[in-house]
């Protein structure tokens, strides 16, 4: 049975969040999700939505400096094994997302987003979450900037169902927003085959809500 604890406002407030929809995540980026073209329609659908409804809109970026030690090159792990990480778990990456490079930008066809936080910068842990580093030992702007906002409902799609937007999700969960994850805007990394499934119905226990892009009406 879910128990969802609300932020208590009075009346809800809308947002769309846009988990790392990157350039080294879509078709011939470093970290290439499969599949991961056929969400941008998806994902400029909703900006467009929002957009014209005057709600809020706000996009994550990994934004990894070039010393990351998730990367395998940095830490010698091998590319899409795990390992450990200064006392956490961690999959080894292929260098992605490094600061100001090309990898790290929007893809190409996704319309502006004004509202940008930005993840994963600190060398020592990864931050799948947009709330929070792995450790969840620091913060990233995203739950302050919600709340300035007046933010109480999301609207989570992005890149990869498995990883940053599975730990988004549980994140504004645990923090009280109201979740509906749209599931025909997120693609998986599935290092395992049922990788994504697995975590959206990890996301359904903890209270989750999964529609459709084509759900949403305003």
């Amino acid at each position: 049975m879910c128990v969802i604890h609300t932020r208590g406002y009075g009346h809800i407030m809308k947002g769309l969040l846009l988990v790392d929809i990157q350039k080294d995540f879509c078709k011939g980026g470093a970290l290439e999700v499969t599949h991961s073209e056929e969400i941008i329609p998806v994902a400029n659908y909703l900006i467009e939505i929002f957009d014209k409804n005057s709600l809020f809109v706000i996009a994550t970026k990994d934004w990894h400096p070039k010393s990351h030690k998730s990367f395998a090159v940095n830490s010698g792990g091998k590319l899409g094994q795990a390992g450990e990480l200064n006392g956490l778990f961690q999959v080894w990456w292929p260098v992605h997302c490094v600061e100001n490079t090309d990898g790290a930008q929007f893809h190409k066809d996704l319309f502006p987003v004004k509202n940008i936080v930005y993840k994963g910068c600190n060398p020592e842990v990864d931050s799948y979450s947009g709330f929070f580093d792995n450790g969840r030992l620091q913060k990233t702007g995203l739950d302050d900037i919600l709340k300035k906002n007046n933010i109480d409902t999301l609207y989570i799609m992005g890149l990869a169902t498995d990883y940053c937007v599975k730990y988004t999700v549980l994140d504004a969960l645990e923090l009280g927003y109201k979740v509906y994850l749209i599931e025909d805007g997120v693609k998986g990394v599935n290092i395992n085959p049922t990788d994504s499934q697995k975590a959206i119905d990890q996301m359904i226990e903890k209270c989750a809500n999964i529609i459709n892009s084509a759900d949403i009406i305003f």
